[in-house]
């Protein structure tokens, strides 16, 4: 039987009931989690997988040859093929673990950067990006003398296509930019930006971080050379992630870090560097929360990624459609093709006290510069409230943080 278009009201009750978390009050009421850019929240087959290594076969891996070493070593490597099905890779070994999208950036800018970007390359990112793709580049930059070109931002939140095209050159190393904007929600046409960032040469790192949750992800359709993404924004733990870059560029970069795992051999004279993807996971690694990290793939694979971006695009439009009804409200971002993220303001009220009236009512959202303070400041904003939404969020929640909103105009106007 195939599956519906969109997961039906029963559906996404029998969803909520795995993550327990979601029944509780706060501050007295019935809790409305709508923080999901930041965080997602963990469904119980996550939370057992984390207890039941470390009551079960805590032991560290690859190296033992005992029962419970050999039983984490297997689940550890299952979680790799796991990760390399969910984004299309082509080979188990173009997966690196890493502590999340930050240090998968600053793991290629380390390596891939310092070894082939030099004096007056140009490294292009966007207007749209996080912290985490901006800084990276910046140290590299600096210590190599590279320049730094930025797509700007289209008033609507989309970026200015025309204008990159224009930024490219045979001087372009490489294009950092990401799939989706955790700020404004936007679909970046990421297949387009690699195209033609590889007619001139250059490679291309995505920012996978906000993507991984909503849209589908084939890495050899899309012919990018490096995709970053973290186990916390798609129902995982934190503390852990993955790298996706080419099995060619992966082999020709050195190691990230030195220490056990990531070598063949160790003299006093000389050290050899282990195989991709181990030359680039020194010591022990975050064992527990790679296991778990399985589960939250197998949880978004067997629940549907499809049907699930449905139902939570269906849940953005009916947020925007009926927040548009708030007096003094502004949306940033009004790109055509969004995930479901919804960023405002409310003239004269300030999101932080947007933000904690909602929480008094057991709303979370998010406020401030969501680590995007460029963007921010394009817009002349301090930062915006933002409401983001993920499968096990109703209409109904969504109705009371409306209510709230206007009683919030009303007291404070």
């Amino acid at each position: 039987m195939s599956a519906p278009t969109t997961l039906q009201s029963l559906e996404i009750a029998k969803i909520r009931e795995q993550f327990p978390v979601l029944h509780q009050n706060v501050n007295g009421k019935p809790l409305a989690y709508f923080d999901n850019a930041a965080t997602s929240q963990k469904p119980t087959r996550v939370i057992n997988a984390l207890s039941d290594y470390y009551s079960s076969y805590n032991a560290n891996i690859h190296r033992g040859i005992h029962t419970l070493a050999e039983k984490a070593t297997k689940a550890y490597e299952q979680t790799r093929f796991t990760v390399q099905r969910f984004i299309g890779a082509a080979e188990v070994e173009e997966i690196i673990f890493t502590k999340g999208t930050s240090e998968g950036i600053n793991l290629v800018a380390a390596t891939y950067g310092r070894k082939f970007i030099n004096k007056g390359d140009e490294i292009i990112i966007s207007g749209l990006e996080h912290h985490s793709n901006i800084v990276p580049w910046q140290l590299l930059a600096e210590e190599k003398e590279a320049i730094i070109k930025v797509i700007p931002v289209l008033e609507d939140g989309s970026l200015d296509l025309e204008t990159f095209k224009s930024l490219l050159s045979h001087k372009s190393k490489l294009v950092a930019v990401n799939h989706a904007s955790n700020s404004l929600g936007t679909i970046n046409p990421i297949k387009d930006i690699i195209n033609k960032a590889h007619e001139f040469g250059a490679k291309v790192l995505i920012d996978g971080a906000q993507a991984s949750a909503h849209l589908d992800i084939d890495v050899q359709e899309l012919d990018c050379d490096f995709y970053a993404i973290s186990a916390h924004k798609v129902y995982g733990p934190t503390g852990t992630g993955a790298l996706y870059g080419k099995r060619e560029l992966l082999e020709s970069m050195p190691p990230y870090q030195g220490g056990g795992e990531m070598i063949k051999d160790v003299s006093f004279e000389k050290t050899t560097y282990n195989d991709i993807p181990y030359r680039f996971e020194a010591g022990t690694p975050n064992i527990a929360d790679v296991i778990a990290f399985k589960e939250a793939l197998d949880f978004v694979t067997e629940t549907g990624k499809q049907e699930m971006a449905a139902y939570e695009n269906s849940l953005l439009a009916y947020a925007t459609k009926e927040i548009s009804k708030v007096d003094g409200i502004k949306i940033y971002g009004a790109a055509a093709n969004k995930v479901s993220v919804l960023s405002f303001l409310i003239d004269r009220i300030h999101p932080f006290d947007i933000g904690q009236m909602l929480d008094a009512r057991g709303i979370a959202v998010r406020t401030g510069h969501h680590c995007t303070q460029p963007l921010m400041d394009h817009y002349g904003i301090e930062g915006t409230v933002r409401a983001s939404f993920a499968v096990y969020n109703t209409k109904e929640e969504i109705d009371n943080m409306l209510e709230g909103l206007q009683r919030i105009v009303k007291f404070m106007k």
